[in-house]
């Protein structure tokens, strides 16, 4: 990848590493890319609950148990990996339980809805706590002051990775319906495709990726020691106000992030009156559009600040909400879709770069645990907000997207009560006083 080594690097950290890590980015993003956002939910709409009037409804609160389901236990397997340098190998037990949930949903058919739900649930679950584990490496590679831009490196090199496994089905869909096949037909097809990218694009973070944690004895074993490690943070959470602030903040415009990705494919086809294949070509494209604005916005928040940063992609997500609830034609919805790009790549990677400079050494773990907290907190709130407004009105897609603007518009209040500078010395100064 040609990543440079100093002085975004740790001293002992070799680029290669920064790419083994990067690469978990790449090979997950196939999962939230086919599985969530293009292909499979749209499935799940029109096929498995054939069209029924409650059927994104369904498709929500599937998610959101899988959500409820990470939240309970992120924080804990966090101080876990704390306690017990265990990162690692928690990695490798969440991936290959998302890879395998995300190959068993090709048995997922017409009216198999408890099935299909079951196996999002799994495969989300394990999905969602490999990528808290991924995040609690960053502060460990890179110095505090180039976080934003090497957490963008991984953002960016994971939409790329989103792209190729969306590019890869989209192939094989153009060749199934050319040879006559149906949804039913070939969409199994393309989870087992993203099953496989998964397990093979990250081997080269198990490879080359290093545990460099030392064993707690604080929480040297039982799940009641890492319980209270976990309540004692929550206990003491006065001492790290920007932090709580922030994580609120994330919860908020997060909902409304986590709407968008989540019913994508399904607004596009039941909103705009895409196909199959235009609501592909629309998403791979914008991935492209993605890695572009994380790489941008990375290099921009370390020089501009995390808090304008920010400030900037919730100002295009407004826009973006505005743009596609007036469209009518296909072009305009493109340039809201691709404004949406641009700040996804951005708001995600930034945000996950805030929590690292605000996230005291010996916690790491354990906070980003926090942060997956928040984050899935809004991936309930988000799409099962659109799920209902969807189902009350009556499949009224439209309005479910404008509502979904009053979460970016309340994150922006928050973030305004947010100093960066602050929540830093508070961490400094503990890490400063572990280290006596």
């Amino acid at each position: 990848m040609g990543l440079p080594r100093s002085p975004s690097l740790i001293a002992d950290v070799r680029p290669r590493e920064v790419w083994g890590w990067a690469m978990y980015d790449f090979a997950n993003s196939g999962y939230t890319t086919v599985v969530i956002t293009a292909i499979f939910n749209a499935y799940f709409v029109a096929v498995v609950a054939g069209s029924a009037h409650w059927a994104t409804f369904a498709w929500t609160a599937a998610l959101s148990v899988s959500y409820l389901l990470i939240m309970l236990c992120g924080p804990v397997i966090g101080a876990y990996a704390d306690a017990h340098a265990a990162k690692k190998r928690l990695l490798a037990a969440t991936t290959i339980g998302c890879v395998l949930g995300t190959g068993l949903l090709a048995l997922a058919g017409p009216g198999q809805l408890w099935l299909a739900c079951a196996l999002i649930v799994l495969s989300n679950f394990f999905f969602g706590l490999g990528e808290n584990i991924v995040a609690a490496f960053l502060p460990e590679i890179a110095h505090g002051e180039a976080l934003g831009k090497v957490s963008a490196w991984g953002w960016a090199l994971g939409y790329f990775g989103g792209l190729v496994s969306l590019a890869a089905c989209l192939a094989y869909v153009t060749w199934a319906q050319a040879h006559g096949q149906a949804a039913a037909q070939f969409v199994p097809v393309t989870m087992l495709i993203t099953a496989s990218l998964f397990a093979l694009a990250s081997l080269p973070t198990f490879l080359f990726l290093r545990e460099r944690a030392q064993p707690q004895p604080v929480a040297a074993g039982t799940y009641a020691r890492t319980i209270t490690r976990v309540l004692d943070t929550l206990q003491h959470a006065r001492r790290y106000t920007d932090l709580r602030r922030f994580l609120m903040c994330i919860v908020l415009y997060q909902s409304g992030v986590s709407a968008v990705i989540t019913l994508a494919a399904i607004y596009a086809e039941q909103a705009m009156k895409f196909s199959t294949q235009e609501t592909l070509l629309l998403i791979l494209v914008v991935n492209v559009t993605a890695s572009i604005g994380a790489l941008i916005f990375g290099a921009v928040q370390d020089r501009l600040g995390h808090v304008p940063t920010i400030a900037l992609t919730l100002l295009g997500w407004c826009a973006m909400v505005i743009i596609a609830w007036q469209s009518t034609g296909p072009a305009s919805f493109w340039l809201a879709a691709n404004i949406a790009g641009l700040c996804l790549g951005a708001s995600q990677s930034a945000g996950r770069a805030v929590v690292a400079f605000l996230s005291p050494a010996r916690r790491r773990a354990e906070f980003f645990g926090l942060w997956g907290f928040a984050v899935k907190l809004s991936a309930i709130l988000g799409p099962i907000t659109y799920g209902v407004v969807t189902w009350i009105s009556g499949s009224d897609h439209r309005l479910a997207m404008l509502i979904t603007g009053v979460f970016f518009l309340l994150g922006l209040l928050v973030l305004m009560r947010v100093d960066v500078a602050r929540g830093r010395t508070v961490v400094l100064a503990e890490d400063g006083a572990a280290a006596k």
